[in-house]
C-alpha cells in the first residue's frame, strides 16, 4: 500500500479529474503477477495438410451417411403413404362397422386421424423433395409410367397395385420438377440482380458504396431504435409501455368473439385461450433477424470492394465498442494473452482505499471518520489550550503519502485562522508505539493498570482497566 496507495487532499476533485481517460492512464499503476507462457506445439505444413485432408474426408463420409439415411427415410415415408392411401380407398369397399374395425387395427380412432396422418406424410415428403432439389442438377431422362393410362379393367391385382405406385411416383416426380423450375427461376433472378450490381459498381464505385453505406446506416438506426423501444417497454410507467398496452387493449376489443364464447356469455378472461396471444405477434413482428441478415450481407460487400469500410465500421464492432473511459479503467486483452490476463490495473483504487479512513461509509462501516474524531477531541479544549497542542502521527499506516497534508486540510477549517497548527510524524512510525509501551512497562504505574492473568480469564480479551492512556469504552474502573 505504501508503494501504490496515497491520500488525496480533495478526493471529489480528484475523481472529476480522473474522468479524463488520459489522466486516468497517467495515474495508473500496473501490478504484473508471475505467469507461465503455455507451450504451443507448432505443426509442419505436411501435418496441417494431413489434418485438413482427414477433416475433409470425415466431412464427406458424414455427408454420405446423412444422404443415405435421408433417402432411406424418404423411401419409408413413400411406402407408408402408399399403404395409407390404399387403406383409405378400402373405405368404399367395406361397411361402416368393418371399416371402423379396420381403422382400430391400424391404430386410428376415426377417419380424421387417418386423413391427418396422410396429410402429414404428404407435407413431409414435399418438404424433403424440395430440400433435395438444391443439390440435384435434374434427372438425365424422364421416367416412364406406362400403367397410368391403362384402364383398370385390363389390369389384374398386381397390376392395380403397380399402377397406384406409379401414380405416386409420377406425382413425386412432377412435384420435384416444379420445385426445380422454381429454384431455377429464383437463381436466374439472383444472377440478374448480381450482374446489375456488378455493372453499377464498375460504373461508379463511390456512388455504389455510398448507396450501400446509407442502407447500412438505415438498418443500424432501425436496430438501435428497436433496442431503445424495448428498453422503454420494460418500464411500465413509460409512455411507450402505456401506448403498447392501449394497442393491446384495442386489438383485443376488435377481435370477434367466437361462437363458443358467445354461448357462455362472451366474457372470458384474456389469455385463457391460446389464440389470445396472437395479439402480441401482430404488434411484435420478427424483423430483427431479417435486419441482421441484410446487415451482414451489406457488410460483406463493403468489406470486399470498399477500401474505406473496415471491420471497425461493422455492426459487431460498433455494438461491442467500449467508451474510452471504460477502456482506460479496465483494459481488455486479446484471448490467449496470458501476460495481460495476469495483471491488475490500479487507478481510482489507489486513493479510494485510503479515503475510507476519512469516509468509512464508503467501505460500508457506520463510524466517524478521522477528521470527525479529531474535531471531537479538539472541541474539549479551550482556544488557549488548542494553540499549545499539536497532532502526533504514529503507526505503520501513517507512512502512506499525503496523510500529513490531508490532516492539515481537515483541521484548518475548524481552527481560528491565526492559530498555529503542526502535524508531526514519528521518526520510526512502525515501531514507535511499541517503544513507547516498552518504556511505560518499566514504570511503577504499569502493574496497577495492567490486566493480570486471573482478570483476563474472568473478563475475557475485550475488557481492560480504565486509565489515562487506554480506551474507556467497555473498560473496568481501577479499584483502589
Amino acid at each position: 500500500m505504501q508503494n501504490l496507495c496515497e491520500f488525496s487532499v480533495d478526493y471529489p476533485a480528484l475523481l472529476r479529474k480522473l474522468k479524463d481517460p488520459l489522466d486516468l492512464r497517467a495515474h495508473e499503476k500496473v501490478i504484473q503477477f508471475p505467469f507461465t507462457v503455455p507451450i504451443v506445439e507448432e505443426k509442419t505444413e505436411e501435418e496441417l495438410a494431413r489434418i485438413a485432408e482427414r477433416k475433409r474426408e470425415q466431412g464427406r463420409k458424414l455427408q454420405e451417411i446423412a444422404a443415405k439415411a435421408r433417402v432411406e427415410k424418404l423411401e419409408q415415408k413413400e411406402t407408408d403413404l402408399q399403404y395409407l392411401t390404399s387403406l383409405r380407398e378400402r373405405r368404399e369397399e367395406e361397411n361402416k362397422k368393418d371399416w371402423i374395425a379396420t381403422l382400430k387395427e391400424e391404430g386410428y380412432d376415426n377417419d380424421a386421424a387417418l386423413e391427418s396422418a396422410i396429410k402429414k406424410l404428404e407435407t413431409d415428403l414435399k418438404k424433403a423433395r424440395k430440400k433435395d432439389v438444391d443439390g440435384e442438377d435434374g434427372e438425365d431422362e424422364v421416367p416412364s409410367f406406362p400403367l397410368i393410362d391403362t384402364p383398370d379393367a385390363e389390369l389384374d391385382e398386381e397390376g392395380l397395385k403397380e399402377k397406384k405406385k406409379q401414380k405416386l411416383m409420377k406425382a413425386g416426380y412432377e412435384a420435384r420438377e416444379r420445385a426445380r423450375k422454381e429454384k431455377e427461376r429464383e437463381r436466374e433472378e439472383r444472377e440478374a440482380e448480381e450482374r446489375r450490381e456488378v455493372e453499377e459498381r464498375d460504373r461508379d464505385l463511390v456512388g455504389w458504396a455510398n448507396k450501400l453505406k446509407q442502407e447500412h446506416e438505415s438498418i443500424m438506426s432501425k436496430i438501435k431504435e428497436r433496442g431503445r423501444r424495448r428498453a422503454a417497454l420494460n418500464d411500465r410507467k413509460s409512455a411507450a409501455s402505456q401506448a403498447r398496452m392501449k394497442s393491446i387493449a384495442n386489438l383485443a376489443a376488435d377481435e370477434r368473439v367466437p361462437k363458443k364464447r358467445r354461448k357462455v356469455g362472451g366474457d372470458d378472461m384474456f389469455g385463457a385461450d391460446d389464440a389470445d396471444w396472437a395479439i402480441y405477434r401482430k404488434i411484435s413482428l420478427p424483423t430483427r433477424r431479417r435486419d441482421l441478415a441484410n446487415l451482414q450481407t451489406l457488410e460483406q460487400k463493403l468489406l470486399m470492394h470498399d477500401p474505406t469500410f473496415t471491420t471497425e465500421h461493422t455492426h459487431a464492432a460498433l455494438s461491442s465498442q467500449r467508451s474510452a473511459l471504460m477502456s482506460a479503467f479496465r483494459p481488455q486483452y486479446e484471448e490467449g494473452d496470458v501476460e495481460g490476463k495476469t495483471r491488475i490495473h490500479l487507478n481510482v483504487e489507489r486513493w479510494r482505499v485510503c479515503e475510507a479512513w476519512f469516509s468509512p461509509t464508503m467501505a460500508g462501516v457506520d463510524s466517524a471518520g478521522l477528521g470527525e474524531v479529531l474535531q471531537n477531541v479538539l472541541s474539549r479544549f479551550s482556544d488557549a489550550e488548542k494553540g499549545r497542542l499539536n497532532v502526533f502521527v504514529s503507526g505503520g499506516p501513517s507512512q502512506l503519502p499525503g496523510l500529513i497534508d490531508r490532516l492539515n486540510l481537515s483541521l484548518r477549517p475548524i481552527l481560528p485562522p491565526d492559530m498555529p497548527l503542526e502535524v508531526v510524524q514519528a521518526t520510526d512510525p512502525c515501531n514507535d508505539a511499541w517503544r513507547g509501551m516498552a518504556d511505560f512497562a518499566q514504570t511503577a504505574e504499569f502493574p496497577r493498570v495492567g490486566v493480570t492473568k486471573e482478570e483476563y480469564e474472568e473478563w475475557g480479551g475485550e475488557r481492560i482497566k480504565r486509565w489515562w492512556g487506554g480506551n474507556w469504552n467497555s473498560s473496568v474502573p481501577i479499584s483502589d
